[in-house]
């Protein structure tokens, strides 16, 4: 176990790297710091640090640089979550209460993100298979041709054309809309298959291919939609930060490519708490080189997706995870109350 002024000197470490992006000596964190020993005290405690493995010497430099097994020590215990201003929170508050629809909710996340950390960010949408249905819409658009309008607890709106075997009467459609309703507005989609088996069975013979057509088309829509989409944003940001990764960042913009990588960095968040992982712990080599900070969000108390965002390890750990933590809740209180 490293003694408390070690950690203080680790921490001063990561903090001056992160902010310099300078290796760091000993002179320096005594001029910088109140570690209250003397510079030879220091270079005591650095070396001690870097024996065990939370520090290491870059090239031929006098100074040290955080390793991942450093950085792991500064996220775990060092580090606290470093709390938004009060005109950050309101500036988050009025960006996402802009937004009209999932979509945008989704999109101006990730812009918002972006900017907050100036770092990748990365926003899952809300899973339809933990989602619930609001309503269902049936709209005539001639005598038989409707539209199918799906909107869930989310906020995800699917529309969805469905050409009728035969005419279908807007008393008839009005039944259907109000039978379908009662069956599936509250339920989880994944239940929603079972709900409606035999609805056909329930109709008039010659209503009944009509009835099945546009239950096909429902049961299609959750197929299709249960799909899991992300959207990516601030890829730039990483152009800020080249000579953070050994030798290019060309590995790293293509795992950004892989939608399963990212699913999975993602599920990485516990599903109420936050998941920080440090370089080499990222299962996936082309983000060796990355953190990874996400959280779930959702309302009601559970979680339906996650968020987060992709920098290079030497990264502003405490800023990054307040944002990360203050944006998830801000979604979630809108997806509450769209």
């Amino acid at each position: 176990m490293l003694s408390e002024r070690r950690l203080e000197v680790l921490r001063a470490i990561v903090q001056d790297y992160v902010g310099t992006e300078e290796p760091v000596g000993s002179k320096a964190l005594t001029e910088r710091h109140r570690l209250g020993v003397s510079p030879a005290t220091v270079r005591n405690d650095m070396a001690v640090l870097e024996e065990e493995g939370y520090i290491a010497q870059p090239h031929t430099s006098a100074g040290r640089i955080p390793t991942d097994k450093g950085y792991r020590l500064f996220v775990d215990r060092l580090a606290g979550v470093k709390p938004l201003s009060t005109p950050e929170r309101r500036a988050i508050q009025n960006f996402l209460d802009g937004a009209v629809d999932l979509d945008d909710v989704v999109g101006r996340t990730v812009r918002l993100l972006a900017q907050l950390t100036r770092q990748v960010a990365i926003v899952q949408y809300p899973s339809l298979t933990r989602s619930t249905v609001r309503h269902v819409e049936l709209l005539s658009l001639a005598p038989a041709r409707l539209m199918l309008v799906l909107i869930t607890d989310t906020g995800r709106v699917e529309q969805r054309l469905v050409d009728c075997p035969a005419p279908f009467g807007e008393a008839s459609l009005a039944d259907l809309r109000a039978r379908l309703n009662s069956r599936v507005v509250g339920r989880r989609f994944t239940d929603v298959p079972t709900l409606v088996q035999d609805l056909p069975e329930s109709f008039e013979p010659e209503d009944r291919a009509t009835v099945s057509t546009v239950l096909s088309t429902l049961l299609e829509t959750l197929a299709e939609e249960a799909e899991e989409r992300l959207m990516i944003g601030g890829t730039a940001n990483l152009t800020r930060s080249g000579h953070d990764f050994p030798l290019t960042i060309r590995p790293v913009l293509e795992a950004l490519e892989e939608q399963v990588v990212l699913l999975k960095l993602l599920g990485e968040a516990n599903e109420s708490g936050m998941a920080v992982r440090i370089g080499h712990e990222n299962a996936y080599e082309g983000l060796n080189s990355t953190s990874v900070v996400s959280v779930g969000y959702g309302s009601g108390g559970e979680t339906v997706a996650k968020l987060g965002v992709v920098g290079p390890t030497r990264m502003d750990y405490p800023g990054t995870m307040g944002a990360v933590r203050a944006v998830a809740r801000y979604v979630g209180q809108i997806l509450a109350e769209s």
